[in-house]
């Protein structure tokens, strides 16, 4: 027959241990969603949240609230917290811009009608209903945004490229323009010793005809 002492142990050894489970549950949560996240795709910030395409903006805001703080890197000891949160952030922000949210849409619808124009299926088609569908949209959408974001870094270099050259040609014109000024300055400093240069230059011609070697003129002998 058990002791009173060891029926009263039982309980919270009980409670110990089912504790122990829970936290080790809860920390394998953790580290499941900081493999999804860090495993998404990078440029669809959907993917990163764990969302569907079109969500409303609360959805998204849920999603983030509730993620970020199950991997907070003050919450977790994996490693790998601090940067799947910086993803997180990341994506979240972004779906938060109207601008970029209504790029990353357009894109995968445009995915989207690729995959069904390659097929020639049509929107109402069994196939698109299918989970076969739902992975191979997600694997165009993929192509589509790598092909955007290629094209983006494209124009952004060709941007830098204008750029540069624009900022050289006026780096020129504003040294063209220095040296002028320069020039102008020069000649004014050296106005009043020019000036007296050609005075003096004056002087010594008009001198040189009217001084005491100058000939004198021959006397004409009257004919007859």
């Amino acid at each position: 027959m058990a002791t009173k002492e060891t029926t009263d142990e039982a309980p919270a050894d009980n409670r110990d241990a089912l504790e122990v489970l829970e936290t080790e549950a809860k920390e394998w949560e953790k580290d499941a969603e900081i493999d999804r996240i860090l495993k998404a795709f990078r440029l669809d910030a959907y993917a990163v949240l764990g969302l569907k395409p079109g969500v409303p903006e609360s959805d998204i805001k849920a999603a983030y609230r509730k993620k970020s703080l199950l991997i907070h890197p003050d919450k977790t000891k994996n490693p790998l917290a601090p940067e799947a949160f910086d993803r997180l952030k990341k994506a979240q922000t972004e779906l938060m811009d109207e601008k970029h949210r209504k790029n990353l849409d357009e894109a995968i619808a445009d995915a989207r009608m690729l995959l069904i124009r390659e097929n020639k299926w049509t929107v109402d088609s069994p196939e698109l209903k299918t989970e076969e569908f739902e992975r191979k949209w997600a694997d165009k959408t993929k192509f589509v945004l790598i092909e955007n974001e290629q094209r983006r870094r494209r124009q952004l270099k060709a941007q830098m490229q204008e750029e540069g050259r624009e900022q050289r040609r006026q780096e020129e014109e504003a040294e063209q323009r220095r040296k002028k000024r320069q020039h102008e300055e020069d000649w004014e400093a050296t106005r009043d010793q020019r000036i007296n240069s050609w005075r003096q230059f004056q002087k010594g011609k008009t001198g040189g005809d009217e001084g005491p070697e100058k000939k004198k003129k021959k006397k004409l002998k009257p004919i007859g």
